[in-house]
């Protein structure tokens, strides 16, 4: 999709992200101008790749996005003097386009398609192939110039490279002069792109054409969709049936007649949903009528348009991060973002899985980051955008403080991994204790009743109600699960207690037996390694652990 549309056309189809703050950020002069200008630097590294190496960076949803960011921006302080990466002036390549390019503007949602349709007649409709456009130049049906889409005036000369490639005739089978226009696509097998995306094909063909030289097996890896012979037959039908008998039937077959939005609809969740030979963005809107060649303009024009499949990701403000501890002492960082939508869910936040991957991005509040749905369900991180202009600082957990024999009671700093051991002791891995979750275990400990593993093991029913959001019945309720415990089997206590992998239901089922093996015990054991081994050995010759154990020999439970 051609970036090149009028600002007022971009900002109307932007109102399909709600993604992008409303309110001005609340910055000085001198960091405002900082800040427009990092992103206006990184707009214009994005412009260069695509207008100039036809490559994508970024997805067209988080450039629009990014773009009317900065335009807001500029709305909030309109006294700075910042380069904003103007978007229609590109160094693109000395061949000149026989027939203009013209991009295609894009309607926002159904309301938006409707309205298209309703004033005009005569509309068909392609799937929007996502790979690189190009112009063929035919002159008594031999090819004779190729040129990228650069600007839409003019773009690279790829003559060579499009001679190479076999789905590009270099003769017609009719001796005729023809301007061709269509898309580069990287060829593909029953690609679902609802399920898998674009899978990068357009960057991938993009890279492929800017090379020096085109193997023979990269240009037999590219298809060529034509969705326009700009001076072909005025009739829809007979310049698609021109196009058949030139070698095109593959565009031909897939451009339907559409008088609906429903027809529309349908089309496109046909496409999006089923298996197409290529990658795609949506769907293109084109009326039969429009005026000669000679006449278009690189800009988007009135008798085309384009409906883009639902944005795959969605540009995110961080507005803080949080290292949250688990409860074998992994470190896990969590942004908390300004609220974006995103396939019709409210993303709030996202997990980075690793302290590892937030140091290699060293994320900040401030910066603007790429989040997608992994699975159509939970939120992704897939890139940082670009970074804020000036750095909050951020406290990172110390990590010798962390693993997994620490924080068995919830001191400073300790609070959270406490909490996690409580969950696991209760969740099914450990005593899988019914009605008892996150919030139970966290309201007794903010009560004071839980300042260690096991203290809920004697708490009565008036106790259990002093503790926020437990009244009566669920008091008793609580002390008939607690005391049910006692009947559990050793291997689940030790479970509960969080032993490390390795324990087999063929051990022996006693606390002194097992605190009693060394090393060479362990690893005697199958699948057991050294590291393993050790981690046992540490577990039972722990302190706090061994006292876990003596408290739960006094209270009677089999095997301790």
């Amino acid at each position: 999709m051609p970036r090149h549309v009028t600002r007022a056309l971009l900002a109307l189809t932007l109102l399909l992200f709600s993604s992008l703050a409303t309110a001005c950020p609340e910055w000085s002069s001198g960091r405002a101008e900082r800040e427009l200008s990092a992103l206006a630097e990184r707009l214009a590294g994005w412009d260069d790749a695509y207008y100039r190496r036809g490559t994508s960076p970024v997805s067209d949803a988080v450039y629009d996005q990014a773009r009317e960011r900065l335009a807001a921006w500029q709305r909030c302080f309109p006294r700075l003097d910042v380069d904003a990466a103007r978007d229609d002036t590109h160094p693109v390549g000395p061949a000149r386009h026989p027939v203009a390019q013209t991009g295609l503007v894009k309607l926002a949602d159904q309301a938006a398609v409707r309205r298209w349709l309703a004033r005009r007649d005569d509309v068909w409709v392609q799937p929007k192939v996502d790979g690189v456009a190009v112009t063929l130049a035919y002159e008594q049906g031999r090819l004779v110039r190729a040129v990228s889409r650069g600007d839409g005036d003019h773009g690279q000369d790829w003559t060579a490279a499009a001679r190479r490639i076999s789905t590009v005739p270099a003769q017609l089978p009719e001796a005729i002069d023809a301007v061709l226009q269509g898309e580069l696509y990287m060829r593909l097998s029953d690609h679902v792109q609802a399920e898998v995306g674009t899978a990068g094909a357009r960057s991938e063909v993009a890279g492929l054409m800017a090379r020096d030289v085109l193997s023979a097996d990269a240009a037999g890896r590219i298809g060529l969709f034509v969705w326009d012979w700009p001076d072909g037959p005025h009739d829809m039908v007979e310049r698609l049936e021109g196009l058949r008998r030139l070698g095109f039937g593959e565009a031909v077959a897939l451009t339907r007649r559409v008088a609906t939005l429903e027809d529309v609809a349908e089309w496109r969740a046909r496409w999006y949903r089923g298996p197409l030979p290529f990658a795609t963005d949506g769907v293109v809107l084109r009326q039969a009528s429009r005026p000669p060649g000679s006449a278009w303009q690189a800009e988007p024009p009135g008798w085309a348009a384009a409906w883009k499949h639902p944005p795959r990701e969605a540009l995110a403000e961080v507005r803080g991060v949080e290292f949250r501890i688990g409860r074998t002492g992994r470190i896990t960082p969590l942004l908390h973002l300004h609220p974006v939508a995103l396939d019709g869910r409210t993303i709030r936040r996202v997990g980075l899985g690793s302290l590892e991957r937030w140091e290699q991005h060293d994320i900040r509040p401030g910066d603007q980051v790429v989040i997608a749905l992994a699975g159509l369900t939970i939120p992704r991180l897939e890139a940082v955008a670009w970074q804020a202009a000036e750095r909050a600082p951020v406290t990172l957990p110390d990590t010798d403080d962390y693993h997994a024999l620490s924080c068995f009671r919830p001191r400073p700093g300790c609070e959270a991994q406490f909490l996690e051991r409580l969950v696991w002791l209760g969740g099914p891995q450990g005593l899988d204790l019914p009605g008892v979750g996150p919030g139970t275990w966290q309201s007794l400990v903010e009560a004071g009743l839980v300042t260690g593993l096991l203290d809920w093991l004697t708490l009565d029913a008036a106790a259990l109600h002093r503790a926020h959001g437990i009244g009566k019945v669920r008091a008793g309720t609580l002390v008939a699960t607690f005391e049910a415990t006692r009947d559990a089997a050793f291997s689940r206590w030790l479970q509960a207690l969080g032993v490390p992998p390795g324990i087999d239901a063929a051990l022996p089922a006693d606390w002194a037996t097992l605190s009693g093996y060394v090393r060479r015990d362990w690893t005697a054991l199958p699948g057991v390694g050294p590291g393993r081994a050790a981690a046992q050995v540490d577990f039972f010759a722990h302190p706090h652990v061994q006292s876990l154990a003596r408290r739960l020999g006094e209270a009677g439970i089999d095997g301790f």
